[in-house]
C-alpha cells in the first residue's frame, strides 16, 4: 500500500512539474493544447505555488489558462515579442508595440467580428491623436511597409488566441490591400486576460501626482504592488524578485543585484534553488559571478545555443572570438570584419543572402541581439562587452587528465569562465 501511495504522489508532483514548465514556456494556452488539461487539472496546486515564490497569479478558465508573470526587470529590452521562424522571424519595435496596445484597445470596443482592413483603418483614426501624432508614430493602408506592421501584430494576435480567421490570408492583404481583406473572429475572454498590471493604466493619471512621469515612471507604476513595511514583507518581495529573474532570466549576475537582494541570496540561496528545482525540474548552477537555473531539456528557452541554421553558427563564431576579447570588448565595425572574414570559408553552408554585400551589417545586429539576449553580451553604445557567462564559449588548449590544471573548483568558487 505505500509503494502505491509513493507512486501516486511521484506520479502528481511530475504532472505538476510538466504543467508548471508548460506555463513557463507560453503564459497564455488554450484549450486546444496538449498541456491545458493537466495544468486545470493541478490549477490550485500552481496557483498556491506561483503565489508564494514567485508572487504571480494564475488565471485558469473553462477555454484557456493564463499565467500574469510580471517580470522583474522592466528594462530588459533583449527579448522582444516575435512572430514566426528562421528567415520569416519577426521581432516587435516600439512601433510594433505601440500598434499592438492600440488595436487591442479598438478590439475591446469592437464587435464579436472584424476584418483586417477594419483594423487598419481604426489605427489611422487613433495614431491622429494629437499626442500620438505628436509623438512621431503614423499610419496608413496605402504603404505597404505600414500593411507589413499590422499583419506581423495581427499574426501574433492569432498565436495568442485574441483572433481567429475565418476568411482570407494576410499574405494577400500585403500585396493588394484592401481587395484581398481578411475576416477574423475575436475571442473577447481571451483579449480581457492579456493585460497583466497590479494597477490599470487608467489609474495612472496624467495629471495631479503623476503628470510628470515619464515613459519608464509609468511602466513602474502599472507593476508596482503593495509591500508592507515589515520583515517578513520586505523578505517575501525580495524572494518574489529574485525568484522572478531565476525563472525568467538566463543568468543572474551578482552585481546587478542590489544590496538588499544580495544579502537575501545570500542567506537563502539553498532553501530557494532547492523549491525552484523540485518544482520546474531546472538544475542550478553556482558560479562565482552568478547563478542561472540551466534547463537540460532545453525547453524553456527562447533563444537556444547552439543552434541550427546561419544564425545558429553565427551566434556559435561570434561567441567564441568574443569570449577573448578582453573585459573592454570590441566594436560593432569589428563584428562586422569578423562576418566579412567568415563568409568565404562558410558560403557553401550559410544561407545564400547570407554572404550577399552588405549582409554583415545586419547580420551583426541580429547575432548580438541573440547573445545579447542569452546574457552573453551587453551593448555599451557602439562596443560589445562580453559578460562572464561568455567565458564557457572559449576554446581552451586541453590538458591531460589528473594534471594540476585539470582540477575542478568547488562550484560555489568557481567561475563561469572555467
Amino acid at each position: 500500500m505505500d509503494e502505491l501511495s509513493d507512486a501516486l504522489t511521484r506520479q502528481r508532483q511530475e504532472e505538476q512539474r510538466r504543467a508548471l514548465r508548460a506555463l513557463l514556456a507560453r503564459p497564455l494556452i488554450r484549450s486546444d493544447d496538449a498541456a491545458f488539461p493537466l495544468i486545470r487539472r493541478h490549477a490550485a496546486t500552481l496557483r498556491d505555488w506561483l503565489a508564494r515564490e514567485a508572487g504571480w497569479h494564475l488565471q485558469s478558465e473553462r477555454d484557456f489558462v493564463r499565467l500574469h508573470k510580471r517580470p522583474a526587470d522592466l528594462g530588459d529590452s533583449t527579448r522582444p515579442a516575435a512572430v514566426g521562424r528562421g528567415t520569416q522571424r519577426r521581432t516587435f519595435n516600439r512601433r510594433r508595440y505601440a500598434l499592438f496596445c492600440l488595436l487591442l484597445a479598438d478590439l475591446e470596443r469592437g464587435d464579436a467580428q472584424i476584418t483586417l482592413g477594419r483594423l487598419g483603418e481604426g489605427l489611422g483614426q487613433a495614431v491622429s491623436d494629437p499626442a500620438l501624432a505628436d509623438s512621431g508614430l503614423a499610419f496608413t493602408l496605402d504603404h505597404q511597409e505600414a500593411r507589413r506592421d499590422l499583419v506581423v501584430v495581427v499574426r501574433l494576435l492569432l498565436e495568442l488566441g485574441v483572433l481567429v480567421r475565418v476568411a482570407g490570408d494576410e499574405e494577400q492583404f500585403l500585396r493588394r490591400g484592401l481587395e484581398g481583406d481578411v475576416l477574423y473572429d475575436v475571442d473577447r475572454r481571451v483579449l480581457s486576460a492579456l493585460l497583466v498590471t497590479a494597477r490599470g493604466p487608467s489609474l495612472v493619471a496624467l495629471n495631479g501626482a503623476d503628470h510628470e512621469l515619464d515613459l519608464d515612471a509609468r511602466l513602474r507604476a502599472l507593476s508596482e504592488t503593495f509591500v508592507p513595511d515589515t520583515p517578513d514583507g520586505r523578505n517575501r518581495e525580495l524572494r518574489h524578485r529574485l525568484a522572478r529573474r531565476l525563472l525568467d532570466d538566463p543568468v543572474v549576475y551578482r552585481e546587478e543585484l542590489d544590496e538588499d537582494e544580495a544579502a537575501y541570496l545570500a542567506n537563502q540561496r539553498g532553501p530557494m534553488l532547492r523549491r525552484l528545482q523540485q518544482a520546474t525540474g531546472l538544475v542550478a548552477e553556482v558560479r562565482a559571478e552568478g547563478l542561472a537555473l540551466v534547463d537540460p531539456e532545453g525547453e524553456l528557452t527562447d533563444e537556444k545555443m547552439p543552434a541550427e541554421g546561419t544564425e545558429g553558427h553565427l551566434a556559435l563564431l561570434m561567441a567564441e572570438r568574443l569570449a577573448d576579447a578582453g573585459p573592454e570588448g570590441v566594436t560593432l565595425q569589428e563584428t562586422e570584419a569578423w562576418i566579412q572574414e567568415w563568409q568565404p570559408s562558410f558560403r557553401r553552408y550559410w544561407r545564400k543572402s547570407a554572404c550577399e554585400p552588405g549582409a554583415a551589417h545586419g547580420l551583426a545586429r541580429q547575432t548580438l541581439a541573440r547573445l545579447a539576449s542569452l546574457r552573453l553580451v551587453k551593448r555599451q553604445g557602439e562596443r560589445v562587452v562580453p559578460l562572464p557567462a561568455l567565458g564557457r564559449f572559449r576554446v581552451q588548449t586541453p590538458s591531460l587528465p589528473g594534471a594540476p590544471d585539470n582540477a575542478q573548483p568547488d562550484l560555489a568558487e568557481s567561475s563561469f569562465n572555467e
